[in-house]
């Protein structure tokens, strides 16, 4: 199969009592070999209890939220894309001085968002979701601004035991990212590339 990041060689990676996963050796991307029904995934989608006025939930959308600050000029705008159906990460940066539009494609689909571009994009627990990644990550880089920040959150799977990772076991997970795999992401889309803790990656254009 190939891979649907980049197109290489993939090969069986591992298999469980739901699905079969592969292994791309180009660009180390894992992913699921089915994918789930649109409708099935939507309504999981809609399970999500987001709310920002949760302190758990602030403290995890912090891990992103917080660095990306540090590196924002005042009054810079940017783009959450995969926001979900409720408040989100934009919120928190709105609250900070910043203009955010909220985009998902399932519950926030406005075509104008994705006309404009952005000092900053938000990925927020959503490039696991992605059906055709590598027009997902094509159409993140082309929303922002020369100069512009990506800033992405996805656990990756360095290090993990795969057969035992419960991050997989969402259905509406379908693919899984490594340090390698965004270090091929930075390369194909000439962007410089920062790994930081907790699953936070910021690729500058």
């Amino acid at each position: 199969m190939p891979c649907r990041l980049c197109g290489g060689p993939a090969a069986p990676f591992h298999q469980d009592r739901k699905r079969a996963y592969s292994r791309c050796p180009v660009c180390a991307y894992i992913f699921a070999d089915s994918l789930p029904e649109p409708e099935a995934a939507r309504r999981r989608y809609g399970l999500h209890e987001n709310d920002v006025a949760d302190p758990g939930y602030r403290a995890f959308l912090n891990r992103l939220a917080q660095p990306l600050l540090a590196r924002l000029k005042p009054g810079a705008a940017g783009l959450d894309f995969g926001s979900g159906p409720g408040s989100s990460i934009g919120a928190l940066l709105r609250e900070a001085g910043h203009p955010v539009g909220d985009y998902d494609p399932s519950f926030r689909p406005d075509p104008a968002l994705l006309a404009a571009r952005y000092d900053f994009v938000t990925c927020t627990e959503t490039a696991e979701h992605f059906i055709e990644p590598l027009k997902d990550w094509e159409r993140l880089f082309s929303l922002l601004k020369p100069g512009g920040v990506l800033a992405v959150m996805t656990q990756l799977s360095d290090g993990v035991d795969f057969g035992t990772w419960h991050y997989k076991d969402d259905f509406t997970h379908v693919g899984f990212y490594s340090e390698g795999t965004l270090r091929w992401i930075a390369k194909r889309f000439k962007a410089r590339l920062t790994v930081l803790p907790d699953s936070v990656a910021f690729f500058d254009a």
